[in-house]
C-alpha cells in the first residue's frame, strides 16, 4: 500500500461535473480528468461516512488482487471548510471499474450502461460498419450538417491512413504525433494545433469539430499528401518524417493561399462549432 502515488494539482485548473444530484470534484491532471473517489461514493451508496466505506472497499479490492488501489492520486481539493485538502483520486477509466465493485441499487444505471457500451463496443468487432455509423449518429444529434459530417468521417479515415504509416515507419506514438501533426498543421494553416485551438477559444475539445468545411478540406489534403510523399519515398525515421509533414502541408498551405487570395479573406476561422452553428441558423432564417 504504501506504492500510492501522492501528488498535488495546485497548478491544475479545478472543475465541478455533476453526478446525478452529487457534485463531484475533478481535476484535469496529466491529459486526463481524475474525479474524487469519495465524492463516487457519497452518490451512489448510501453510506453516512464514505471515507469509511471508500477504506473498506479498498481492503476488499485489494484482497481481491484489483490494481485499482495502485492506481491512486492524491490530488488537492477545495473542501466544505474553504480549504484543500488530499484527496483519493482514479482517471475516469478507473472510476468506472470501481463503480462496478459498488454493490449498491444507485450504481447498477451506470453498470447497465457498462453493460450497453461493452456490448456495442463487441457488436463493432464483429460488424466494423457500425463504429462509424454511431460517429455519424452522434454529430448529427450534436446538430453538425450531413455534408460537414460526410467530410468529417473521411477526415477522420485519412487520419488513421496517416498514423498508420507513422507507427510503421518509426514514429513514437502520442509525442512523435504530436510532433508531426503540429508541422503539418504550421505548413497548411500557419500555426500549430494548440495556436489553432487558443484561436478559437477552445481548451481540451476537439479541434477538428470545431472547423468549418474549407478547414477540414485543407486539413485533408495536407495529410493526405504526407502519407502519399512517405509512401512514394518509403520514408523511415521521425527525421524523414518531419520533412515528409512539412512538404504535405506546404501543399495543403500553398492551395489555401490561393483560395484567399481569390475570396479576399483568411480560411483559418476563428469561429468555432457553436458559433459556426449560429452563423448557420441566422443565414437560415434570412432566406
Amino acid at each position: 500500500m504504501d506504492k500510492k502515488t501522492n501528488k498535488t494539482a495546485e497548478s491544475v485548473t479545478t472543475s465541478v461535473a455533476l453526478f446525478g444530484s452529487q457534485r463531484i470534484r475533478k481535476e484535469w491532471y496529466n491529459n486526463e480528468w481524475y474525479l474524487s473517489v469519495i465524492d463516487i461514493i457519497a452518490s451512489l451508496t448510501e453510506s453516512s461516512v464514505p471515507k469509511r466505506y471508500w477504506s473498506d472497499l479498498k481492503i476488499k479490492l485489494t484482497n481481491e488482487g484489483s490494481e485499482l488501489y495502485e492506481k491512486i492520486v492524491q490530488l488537492k481539493f477545495l473542501a466544505s471548510d474553504g480549504k484543500k485538502y488530499e484527496t483519493d483520486c482514479l482517471n475516469q477509466a478507473d472510476i468506472l471499474r470501481l463503480i462496478q465493485s459498488i454493490p449498491s441499487p444507485n450504481a447498477e444505471p451506470l453498470k447497465l450502461w457498462l453493460a450497453s457500451l461493452g456490448k456495442e463496443r463487441i457488436d463493432e468487432i464483429n460488424d466494423p460498419e457500425l463504429g462509424p455509423k454511431r460517429t455519424r449518429t452522434l454529430y448529427k444529434a450534436k446538430g453538425y450538417s450531413d455534408s460537414w459530417i460526410e467530410k468529417r468521417m473521411r477526415g477522420i479515415t485519412i487520419r488513421e491512413e496517416l498514423t498508420d504509416e507513422w507507427k510503421n515507419r518509426g514514429a513514437q506514438e502520442q509525442r512523435d504525433y504530436e510532433i508531426l501533426t503540429a508541422e503539418i498543421s504550421k505548413a497548411t494553416f500557419g500555426v500549430t494545433p494548440s495556436e489553432y485551438k487558443k484561436l478559437k477559444g477552445l481548451e481540451r475539445e476537439n479541434l477538428r469539430d470545431h472547423m468549418d468545411d474549407f478547414e477540414l478540406i485543407f486539413n485533408m489534403l495536407g495529410e493526405r499528401a504526407t502519407t502519399e510523399i512517405h509512401r512514394n519515398e518509403d520514408s523511415r525515421g521521425l527525421g524523414k518524417l518531419k520533412d515528409d509533414a512539412k512538404v504535405g502541408g506546404d501543399i495543403a498551405g500553398g492551395a489555401r493561399k490561393k483560395l484567399e487570395e481569390k475570396l479576399g479573406r483568411s480560411v483559418v476561422s476563428k469561429e468555432n462549432f457553436k458559433q459556426l452553428n449560429e452563423k448557420t441558423k441566422r443565414l437560415k432564417n434570412k432566406g
